[in-house]
């Protein structure tokens, strides 16, 4: 019904809004660390950044899929009650699986450091990141718990007052310490991260206690199996998730080494690392903040279609946010290819940077719907699927950095990037259209938003010369971007690109309910 599709849209505009202020304040402070600390120093916080991911993964271990789901049926069949069970049983669990992992990373940092990362440095940092471990386990939980109950502001609320914590803690560490040296700057870096967490973890529980109170508190009818039901989610997607991260970390320790091996210091090694991992992918993932806050309410939605076998919804969701995720990120993937130079310059000051920026633009559309029809996947209960392919293409991965890059440099890092993402989106988007029996509109879904946004970017590129900005950069930059993206969305309407179809998914967040049936007249 419109009503549910405009909360829909209302909780994603809640969101994204939170997701792209945080990303744009994480860019710049990206930034500055770059040129402050340098591109060695991001290298070997990306180093850092890979062994942290899966403590995460451990710690977190599947916890905010499982919340999501478990609450999401509850409230789905009406037993307030039992939702009230579930998010309390999945607290528990997660603090458990949190505080493992906690021990493990401390106990192992020594070795980690010395012999898996290769780099000393990395010891004391990841003594620290073992702290955060608790924090962002529980944070996970509460966030899904929120996702459930479809009042995702107060994620977005926690999330955008913590990154401003994070950032004003980390640059009051870092203008202490990254005189010191490349160790003391990621030791800053850490700090921050970790008086965030902690603070994150207060202030999300009190808001957990009030927001719970909502819930009705009789008891609820029959036992459901909370717990089996919940580790029969979180169990498969952690073993899962534990095995694809441990493949990614391998995979991140294998390509500065790789680098090396082709001829390269370590320093250098580190330095392009920084350069690719550390700053251009940033900015290229910087705009899925947007397709990201979709996907991650399109799990609810999508659990609640198949739990009460509404298998038309099911079809209208799947095939509407796969259109609009593609016009949008292709949307995305032009701009950033044809500004790459100008934002490589503008935000990290390196030339390398933005190299990186222009070659990995074209993969953008790839990377950005893989994130949405992962999300149809769980919300249809094919999570372990949609984990089995990131564990494959992390494996490819694996192998590349092994054989490739140390015969092809960074370049053979690009290079296994592109083939792994293409083989991931590709696996998870026939299983998504076997699951949602959507049919794909190659014309309408692909070619024409890359014939739209090709046409808008040569009218900007004839504008700004008409204009006489190109020698100012800055000006250019801005005027080129607003002006591609009026245009862009002028000929995605004007060629009926989106449609009707993709209308009536939008809509509702626009307009009253009233104004809704008088124009459609239907769902």
């Amino acid at each position: 019904m419109p009503s549910r599709t405009r909360t829909f849209f209302l909780n994603a505009i809640s969101v994204t809004a939170s997701a792209i202020l945080m990303r744009a304040i994480g860019m710049l402070f990206s930034a500055i660390v770059a040129q402050k600390a340098g591109s060695e120093a991001m290298g070997l916080y990306s180093l850092l950044g890979s062994v942290y991911a899966f403590s995460i993964t451990l710690a977190t271990a599947g916890i905010n899929l499982g919340t999501t789901r478990i609450v999401s049926d509850a409230l789905g069949i009406g037993d307030e009650a039992l939702a009230k069970k579930s998010a309390s049983r999945a607290l528990l669990i997660c603090t458990l699986t949190g505080g493992v992992a906690t021990v493990l990373l401390i106990s192992l940092s020594s070795i980690i450091g010395t012999y898996i990362l290769g780099d000393v440095r990395t010891v004391t940092p990841l003594r620290i990141l073992a702290l955060t471990l608790v924090p962002i386990a529980i944070c996970s939980c509460l966030s899904g718990y929120f996702t459930a109950v479809r009042r995702v502001k107060v994620n977005a609320a926690s999330q955008v007052a913590i990154q401003f914590i994070r950032i004003g803690a980390t640059v009051f560490f870092l203008s202490l310490l990254v005189n010191k040296g490349t160790e003391e700057a990621c030791i800053a870096l850490v700090l921050g991260g970790a008086v965030s967490e902690f603070l994150s973890l207060i202030f999300t529980y009190l808001l957990y206690l009030i927001d719970k109170r909502k819930l009705k508190n009789t008891k609820y009818k029959v036992d459901k199996g909370t717990t089996k039901k919940l580790l029969s989610i979180t169990m498969p997607v952690t073993f899962s998730a534990c095995i694809r991260s441990a493949l990614s970390m391998v995979q991140h320790v294998l390509v500065p080494r790789g680098i090396k091996a082709s001829g390269r210091s370590w320093e250098s090694a580190l330095s392009s690392y920084g350069a690719l991992h550390g700053m251009a992918m940033p900015l290229i993932l910087f705009p899925s903040a947007i397709t990201s806050a979709f996907a991650g309410l399109l799990i609810p939605e999508v659990s609640e279609c198949c739990v009460t076998g509404n298998e038309e919804r099911l079809k209208r969701v799947a095939y509407r946010s796969l259109t609009l995720s593609l016009a949008f990120s292709i949307g995305v993937s032009g701009i950033i290819l044809f500004f790459s130079e100008e934002l490589g310059m503008l935000v990290y000051g390196n030339a390398e940077a933005a190299t990186y920026i222009r070659i990995m633009a074209p993969l953008i559309p790839v990377m950005y719907v893989d994130s949405n029809v992962d999300a149809i996947l769980k919300g249809s209960g094919h999570q372990v699927y949609s984990m089995n392919v990131n564990i494959a293409d992390t494996l490819t991965a694996c192998l590349f950095a092994i054989f490739l890059i140390p015969k092809l440099d960074i370049w053979g890092y690009v290079i296994s990037i592109y083939a792994t993402e293409i083989l991931n989106t590709s696996l998870s988007l026939i299983k998504m259209s076997s699951v949602s029996k959507i049919k794909f509109k190659v014309f309408h879904q692909l070619v024409m938003p890359i014939l739209c946004i090709i046409g808008a970017t040569n009218i900007s590129f004839l504008f700004i010369n008409i204009l006489h900005l190109t020698s100012q950069k800055v000006t250019s930059l801005i005027v080129g971007i607003i002006l591609t993206l009026v245009l862009y969305i002028a000929l995605l309407i004007l060629t009926k690109t989106v449609g009707k179809d993709e209308k009536e998914f939008i809509y509702p967040a626009l307009m009253s309910e009233k104004s809704y049936n008088k124009k459609f007249r239907q769902v």
